[in-house]
């Protein structure tokens, strides 16, 4: 999934994927260099992501 597809999922902003998905453990996988670069998740990853946040109370 794409920066913009992947925060409408998780209904999160784009700017927070990109300030805090590497400190909370989401992995963005990097295409390219610069501005140009593309930036892309995994389904798999993100669901299993989703499910490891999941509080029990």
């Amino acid at each position: 999934m794409d920066v913009k597809e992947t925060a409408e999922y998780l209904n999160v902003s784009t700017s927070w994927l990109y300030k805090n998905s590497a400190r909370s453990g989401l992995v963005m996988y990097r295409f390219g260099v610069g501005v140009n670069a593309k930036i892309r998740f995994k389904v798999s990853e993100v669901e299993a992501w989703v499910k490891q946040q999941r509080v029990l109370g």
